[in-house]
């Protein structure tokens, strides 16, 4: 007899995907990436699927089903990756150069350091550490400091 009762993981339709109208699933994926991507709330680290809902007039099944179906992930992977792709951004961004990783986090809506490395790391395969030295080894001209305007040297 087998130590574990291991069953293959079977992958289940849920039916509430293929009741939701497909005009009605158009509408709703527009108006989800106004809300989260032009409106910014995937930066809202309290911006749940519950309170999309709720802005859309809807319920979080219909969230779901829409996130699932016309974008292929789950609402957490959906705000993330919009989450990962502005820290990317950022994280080359000369302006930011002297901020630290909790503070990137923070500012592209993760809770915490460890959801935002873990996030980071599944879309990219790399920590965004490494991320970003691979761009300033490819881009050294960036690593200098900007000279501060209004001073001129003294000539000798």
């Amino acid at each position: 007899m087998a130590k574990y009762n291991i069953t293959e993981l079977k992958e289940k339709k849920a039916a509430y995907r293929s009741l939701v109208n497909p005009k009605l699933m158009d509408e709703l994926k527009e108006k989800i990436l106004d809300i989260i991507l032009i409106q910014k709330k995937y930066k809202d680290k309290d911006y749940s699927a519950k309170r999309l809902a709720e802005d859309l007039g809807t319920n979080t099944r219909y969230i779901s089903a829409v996130v699932n179906v016309r974008f292929h992930m789950n609402y957490t992977s959906f705000v993330n990756k919009y989450r990962i792709d502005e820290a990317m951004t950022l994280l080359v961004d000369k302006r930011y150069r002297d901020l630290n990783m909790e503070d990137i986090s923070d500012m592209v809506g993760f809770a915490n350091r460890q959801s935002f490395y873990a996030s980071f790391f599944k879309i990219t395969g790399i920590t965004p550490r490494e991320y970003k030295l691979r761009h300033y080894q490819q881009h050294p001209e960036d690593m200098k400091q900007p000279q501060k305007r209004g001073r001129k040297s003294k000539k000798k």
